[in-house]
């Protein structure tokens, strides 16, 4: 009788493809990173870039989208921007070619300055909301448990007793 030859999980070829988009994310994601980008344009404009199609708010736009939406490939990445706006860019026409060498040459500054105008916002909010009061089940819970984590879809909190 013969027998399967096991399986090398290195080798079976993975198919990812993107998250769908979530609205309500999408436009708290705008609300929360747009004055840090426009905040950043001027410094963006005397590094000597120009507002082209793939500008500031854009490239912030696609690389959050990569990673939230878990974007596989540039060539994906490319074909997500021609079909659908991304967060609060528009759909733009651009090569794969052309974009892969936007990311190359973009400078990694520009992120960390719109990321550093956003810690003293998330820090606030942060404040705010370890102040609410826990609820009942949460209570009940840190009588009986060391350590219980809760994940509400946004953040992961940690309570030790």
């Amino acid at each position: 009788m013969p027998t399967k030859k096991p399986r090398n999980p290195d080798h079976v070829r993975r198919r990812n493809t993107p998250l769908a988009d979530n609205e309500a994310i999408s436009e708290h994601l705008k609300n929360l990173l747009s004055p840090a980008i426009y905040a950043q344009s001027a410094y963006y404009r005397s590094l000597g870039l120009r507002d082209r199609i793939l500008n500031l708010s854009l490239m912030v736009a696609a690389m959050l989208t990569v990673i939230w939406r878990q974007v596989a490939s540039v060539h994906e990445l490319t074909r997500m921007l021609e079909q659908e706006e991304l967060l609060w860019g528009k759909a733009v026409k651009v090569s794969q070619q052309g974009l892969s060498q936007r990311f190359l040459s973009f400078p990694a500054e520009l992120f960390e300055r719109v990321f550093h105008d956003l810690l003293p916002l998330l820090k606030s909010r942060w404040l705010l909301r370890e102040k609410r009061t826990l609820p009942a089940a949460v209570k009940y819970a840190k009588k009986h448990f060391v350590n219980i984590w809760i994940a509400d879809g946004v953040n992961t909190r940690s309570f030790i007793s």
